[in-house]
C-alpha cells in the first residue's frame, strides 16, 4: 500500500541519452539532481536504448526505442520531464507538451528546445546566436562532481612542475575516434622525462592491449581503466590533454593547464575551451600535427608565466557551483506548471 504522503508527491521523470560531445556528464548531472530532490518528489528514470544505466537506488522504466518515449510519458504522467538527450525535434516535444505539465531540457541545440519550458545551456556554441527568452545560457550553471570539491581551485597552490612532470590524457567515456591512441603515439616521441597517465573510458571500443604495448615502450607511462577517481588523478596533473565537451569545465574548476582536441564537428563548434579561458585548443584531434601537440603540452611545463596565466584564467571563471540555481528552476517548474496535468494548457482550461 502506498503511504498517503507519498501519493501526494509530484513525479519528476529523467530521460538521458548519449549524444556527441557530452560523454558521461549528463548522467552524472542527472544523478546529482535526483539525489537532491528525491525526498520531496518521486523520481523516475526513463531508460531507452541509448541511455546510460540509471543511478543505483532509483526507480526506472525501460522503454527500448526512443519512439516509445511519448507512449511511456502518457502512462507515467510525470509533473516534470528533465531531458538531456542531445538535439531534439520540435514535433516530438510538441506531443510531449500534451502530456507533461513542465519540461526542462539541458544543452539542446535542436528545434525541440523552443517547445520546452526551460532550456539550460552550459555548452555554448561559437556563433553569437540569439536565444529565446526561456533559454538560460550560462556556463556558471555547470555542476561539478562532488568528488572535485576538495580540489576546487587547487591549481592556485600547485608548485611548478618538478623533474618528472605529469601529463594526464583523458578522452571520456567512448573516444570513438581513438584520440587516446593518437595522443599516446605522438607523446611517445617526446625525449624528455614525463610521467603519462592514460585514462581509458568505460565504453572505450578500441583495443586496449595496443595502448598497453605502447605504454610499455615509454618509461613512467601507465594506462588506467575504470574504476578510478578522475578528480584525484586530475589534481596530480601538471598538464591535461582532453576532449572539448564538458571536460574543460571540470578542469577549470580545479585550475590546471589544459590542451584540448575536439572529437567531432559538434565539439569543434563549442565556444568555451579557448585561450581567454585558459585553454590551448588545437582543433579536430584527427587533424592535429604532432609538432603542434607536443609544443602545446611542453609550453606550460617550460614557461612558468604561461602556466600561471592558464591557471589564473580558469580560476577566474569560478565554475562548478551551479547546482542550487538549477534546483531552483526544477522546483519552480514543479510549483508553477506551464500546463495542466492531462495536457491542456491551464489558460485553455479556464475558458
Amino acid at each position: 500500500m502506498i503511504p498517503i504522503e507519498n501519493s501526494k508527491k509530484k513525479t519528476v521523470a529523467f530521460y538521458i541519452a548519449r549524444s556527441d560531445g557530452k560523454g558521461s556528464y549528463p548522467a552524472r548531472r542527472a544523478a546529482l539532481l535526483a539525489q537532491a530532490i528525491v525526498n520531496e518528489v518521486n523520481v523516475l528514470f526513463i531508460v531507452g536504448d541509448n541511455s546510460p544505466s540509471p543511478p543505483d537506488g532509483f526507480n526506472s522504466i525501460t522503454i527500448g526505442k526512443k519512439a516509445n518515449l511519448i507512449q511511456t510519458l502518457r502512462f507515467v504522467r510525470p509533473d516534470l520531464l528533465i531531458r538531456d538527450s542531445g538535439s531534439t525535434i520540435s514535433e516530438e516535444v510538441e506531443k510531449i507538451r500534451e502530456v507533461v505539465p513542465s519540461i526542462l531540457h539541458f544543452d539542446d541545440f535542436g528545434d525541440g528546445g523552443k517547445q520546452a519550458d526551460f532550456v539550460i545551456q552550459t555548452l555554448l556554441e561559437e556563433a553569437g546566436e540569439e536565444y529565446p527568452e526561456h533559454y538560460t545560457v550560462n556556463r556558471q550553471l555547470f555542476i561539478a562532481d562532488p568528488l572535485m570539491h576538495p580540489f576546487k581551485q587547487s591549481g592556485m597552490e600547485k608548485k611548478p612542475p618538478g623533474p618528472l612532470p605529469h601529463l594526464v590524457v583523458s578522452f571520456g567515456e567512448e573516444d570513438e575516434g581513438n584520440l587516446t591512441y593518437r595522443a599516446l603515439r605522438h607523446v611517445s616521441q617526446l625525449q624528455i622525462p614525463l610521467k603519462v597517465t592514460i585514462l581509458v573510458g568505460e565504453k572505450y571500443p578500441h583495443d586496449i592491449s595496443t595502448l598497453r604495448m605502447m605504454a610499455l615502450g615509454r618509461r613512467n607511462t601507465i594506462v588506467q581503466q575504470p574504476p578510478y577517481d578522475v578528480a584525484e588523478i586530475y589534481a596530480t596533473a601538471d598538464v591535461i590533454l582532453c576532449a572539448s565537451g564538458y571536460m574543460p569545465y571540470e578542469v577549470a574548476v580545479m585550475g590546471i593547464p589544459c590542451v584540448v582536441l575536439s572529437q567531432n564537428d559538434f565539439e569543434l563548434g563549442l565556444a568555451f575551451p579557448k585561450e581567454q579561458h585558459g585553454f590551448v585548443h588545437l582543433g579536430l584531434g584527427r587533424k592535429v600535427k604532432q609538432s603542434n601537440l607536443l609544443n602545446a603540452i611542453m609550453e606550460p611545463l617550460l614557461h612558468e608565466t604561461l602556466r600561471k596565466r592558464a591557471i589564473d584564467r580558469q580560476i577566474a571563471l569560478n565554475l562548478g557551483d551551479g547546482k542550487e540555481t538549477v534546483l531552483e528552476t526544477v522546483y519552480y517548474l514543479l510549483e508553477h506548471p506551464k500546463r495542466g496535468t492531462g495536457g491542456k494548457a491551464m489558460s485553455d482550461m479556464l475558458h
